[in-house]
Parts: structure tokens; C-alpha cells; sequence
């Protein structure tokens, strides 16, 4: 029954893409270049209740005309299909674009599916100095928030238990990438992430695996304002672990001795 749930869920998840996809090119005609999808669902770790399903599209030109003629078609799939907006580029932006998205892209080139048209992430050249910033920026930035969303509840089970889950998804994908900045290949399952990310910065992976399970399992026994405190606390070790392993200051003395 579980194996019948789940392709049930990956036909839908098909129909849904090829939805978008249909809806793009009927309003955008010849302006439409690329369809991409990248994150779990290209991985292949996408979960229904939890997962969303990041598009990349490339246009000719995104001129207001143009915004406006996919404008209904962006409602649809974030009000009536509950996803994020689509992420639109020109071709030339996406390669200017390499520098200051270099999480984003990252993804991209390791896992993506074409829905349409060329692939233009194949190729596109991804700075590795400036992706290790990027990655402490957005573990400091999902750290504060997760802060400030404790206030709002504080040891509210019933409240953080949602915020925990959310979070996780995008505390996976950076651990990914800490592994990455650490200039090794990142493991595919998600306790295996876990646990390289927490050799390498001696973070507590438990504190990781707590929150895999909330979100999986919804485990009842977990006391969320423990979990909570423990999640918070590693992921402030992972970053003081990158910041140690690659200290801006001698990254930036090391780049300027060799440009």
C-alpha cells in the first residue's frame, strides 16, 4: 500500500509539473527558453507534506509585457497549487548571476530534471570562494529567524513543532553544502548528510536527527523546547566549525595572493 501511496504521489507531482509547464508555454509562446526543476524533488528525497517544488524558468525577455502575461499563470501555482513562485531569469542573467546564487546553482548542476526547452545550467561556472560565504550567510540568516520564532512561542510545542519542520528542509540542503565548502562530495541520503556535517564541524548530529524524525514522523515523545535548544545550539557549532575551517580573512588574503 505504501509503494502504490507513493507513486500515486509521484504521478501527481508529474501532473502538476507538466500543468505548469503546458500553462507557461501557451501565455509565453516563443519567449519561453527552459523549464528547470532542481531541489528534492530532482534529488529524489521529496516529501509531499513538507517538500516544495522549485522551477527555474528562463525567458527571451522579461519585460513588464512579459511579467504580465505569465502573471496568472505564477497565481495559479502559488495560490491554487500551494508552491513557491517560479525563479524567472534571462539566459544572460542566469550567468551573471553564478557569483551571488551560487547555492541555488550548485543545486542545480548536481540535480535537475528539464520539464522544457535547453538546459542552461549545464556548464555555468559556480565561483567556490564565494559560495562558502553564501553558505555561512544563509545558516546565520535560518538561525536568527529560528531565534525570533521562539519568541513568538516559547516552549509552545504545539507552535515550534511547525517552525522545526519547515526549517528543516533548508538546514538539509545547507549541511549539504557545508560538506561541499569543506571540498568533499556530499552524501545523498539525509542521516548521512547529517552525520559527515557533524564529523566535520563536531556538531551534535542528533540534534539533526530529532528534528528528521519530527518531520517524518511527527514522533510524539520528543520534547520539542529540548529539540528546539539542541537544533539551535548545533547549527551555531556548524558555523563557528565552517567559519574555523574557512576563515574569511585568510580566504581573502589567500585569493589575492593568487589573482
Amino acid at each position: 500500500m505504501a509503494e502504490r501511496t507513493g507513486d500515486k504521489s509521484v504521478l501527481a507531482t508529474d501532473a502538476k509539473l507538466r500543468e505548469l509547464v503546458n500553462r507557461l508555454k501557451e501565455v509565453a509562446a516563443a519567449n519561453l527558453e527552459s523549464v528547470i526543476l532542481y531541489g528534492s524533488a530532482a534529488r529524489g528525497d521529496f516529501h509531499p507534506a513538507h517538500s516544495d517544488l522549485n522551477v527555474l524558468c528562463v525567458m527571451g525577455s522579461l519585460a513588464i509585457e512579459e511579467l504580465s502575461r505569465v502573471a496568472p499563470v505564477v497565481r495559479w501555482w502559488v495560490v491554487e497549487q500551494e508552491e513557491p513562485a517560479p525563479l524567472f531569469f534571462t539566459a544572460e542573467e542566469l550567468r551573471q548571476s553564478a557569483d551571488v546564487f551560487s547555492i541555488e546553482l550548485r543545486d542545480m548542476q548536481d540535480s535537475r530534471r528539464v520539464l522544457f526547452g535547453a538546459d542552461l545550467i549545464d556548464g555555468l561556472r559556480v565561483p567556490v570562494n564565494l559560495h562558502r560565504v553564501q553558505v555561512e550567510h544563509e545558516l546565520r540568516t535560518v538561525l536568527l529567524k529560528l531565534r525570533n520564532a521562539y519568541f513568538s512561542a516559547p516552549g509552545d510545542a504545539q507552535l515550534l513543532t511547525p517552525t522545526l519542520r519547515k526549517s528543516f528542509s533548508s538546514v538539509l540542503a545547507l549541511l549539504r553544502h557545508v560538506i561541499i565548502a569543506f571540498g568533499e562530495e556530499s552524501p545523498a541520503a539525509p542521516r548521512d548528510i547529517i552525520a559527515r556535517a557533524a564529523q566535520l564541524t563536531h556538531a551534535d548530529a542528533a540534534a539533526f536527527d530529532s528534528v528528521l524524525r519530527l518531520r517524518e514522523h511527527g514522533d510524539a515523545h520528543l520534547e520539542v523546547a529540548k529539540v528546539y535548544g539542541a537544533y539551535l545550539a548545533a547549527l551555531e557549532i556548524v558555523i563557528r566549525g565552517l567559519d574555523k575551517h574557512l576563515p574569511k580573512e585568510e580566504w581573502q588574503r589567500t585569493r589575492k595572493a593568487h589573482s
